[in-house]
């Protein structure tokens, strides 16, 4: 067979891949417009244009202050972030799925969620500034993944190294999950202990400015270029070790460049946005339904099926009660009954 023949059908999966991640992009900014309207402060489409057109120069600035703080400050850096969360979110879940070979995994998988919870807690603990909690947050998500791969090893054998690993991971997270209950047990009630519980429960409220939609979109673009480029090699893994080796992958080499990867993506989200459950769970079994099981587009699909699903989300939480709901409550009570419907019915190729 010639190096560049086409099999039979690949064209038309080829095509249906295309058109999915067409349909999503065309779905991503559908939804982002749409985004731009909902809120407390009612804006109309002439406001909502007249900002666009002079934040793009276009135009000249707009006579509505208000309509430009509300859009340029709060709603439009808000809608950007929840996006890039989303597709880090999603894209790190399949990539750890892949990478363990396990449809169960999700990213929070090796204590790095746990570990994230724990450093923002100790510094709003400590009355630290809003970088420093991002900070510390970051620093300890990274800590929390580095001793779960050093004990795995320490302890693990080629055979059970996977296994190792995520035994590590759920000891690990249970460690800095007592250490974050054991900061909110002496937290005082009345200042610390409320601003802890919230950052926990997620939000974009707080995270979307400009220097922090930055520090994600340059996050999304290394890490999850990271993933694109090695997307391949996470094809060939899912099959298993010693496939992956005979077809001359480097198994531990691209399963730490994944891990790392994914690890920086996740940790990178929740020092911004808080604790966000479940998106890199659903969404790449979603993809998997759509498109199938390679990772050649499940990794981009992933990536902007999550970024719809996010900013979905972040709407729902404005709107639905007088206040905001907690983005993790909401990610929790659409993410535990759809995974259930797909579980269910995919249960043969998952099981």
């Amino acid at each position: 067979m010639r190096r560049n023949a086409t099999l039979p059908g690949c064209s038309h999966i080829r095509a249906r891949e295309w058109a999915v991640m067409v349909a999503l992009a065309a779905a991503l900014a559908i939804i982002g417009a749409v985004s731009l309207t909902v809120g407390t402060y009612d804006l109309s489409i002439q406001d909502i244009l007249e900002v666009l057109a002079a934040k793009a120069g276009l135009a000249v600035e707009p006579s509505n202050e208000k309509a430009v703080t509300v859009l340029a400050v709060i709603r439009l850096p808000r809608i950007v972030i929840a996006a890039l969360a989303g597709a880090a979110l999603a894209v790190s879940g399949a990539a750890y799925q892949g990478i363990f070979k396990n449809p169960m995994v999700s990213p929070d998988i090796l204590g790095v969620s746990a570990g994230a919870g724990a450093g923002a807690a100790l510094a709003l603990l400590l009355g630290l500034s809003s970088l420093a909690v991002h900070a510390m947050s970051f620093v300890f998500g990274v800590v929390a993944v580095a001793v779960v791969m050093a004990i795995a090893r320490s302890f693990g054998k080629s055979g059970n190294a996977i296994v190792v690993m995520i035994l590590a991971g759920t000891v690990i997270s249970s460690v800095f999950t007592a250490v974050t209950s054991l900061l909110k047990y002496v937290a005082d009630p009345d200042d610390q202990l409320p601003q802890i519980t919230y950052w926990l429960m997620g939000s974009f409220a707080r995270s979307g400015n400009d220097a922090n939609v930055w520090t994600m979109a340059l996050a999304l673009l290394v890490g999850g270029g990271v993933l694109l480029a090695v997307r391949w090699r996470i094809n060939v893994m899912s099959f298993g070790d010693d496939e992956a080796r005979a077809m001359g992958v480097n198994v531990n080499a691209t399963r730490a460049v994944v891990i790392a990867a994914a690890t920086l993506l996740t940790s990178i989200t929740v020092c911004m946005c808080g604790s966000v459950g479940w998106v890199g769970l659903i969404i790449p079994h979603i993809t998997r339904l759509v498109t199938g099981p390679n990772y050649r587009s499940l990794i981009p699909i992933s990536m902007l099926g999550g970024a719809c699903f996010m900013v979905v989300v972040d709407d729902i939480a404005r709107i639905a009660v007088p206040g905001e709901l907690p983005i993790s409550v909401l990610t929790a009570l659409i993410g535990a009954p759809l995974f259930l419907f797909l579980l269910a019915r995919g249960r043969k190729e998952w099981l």
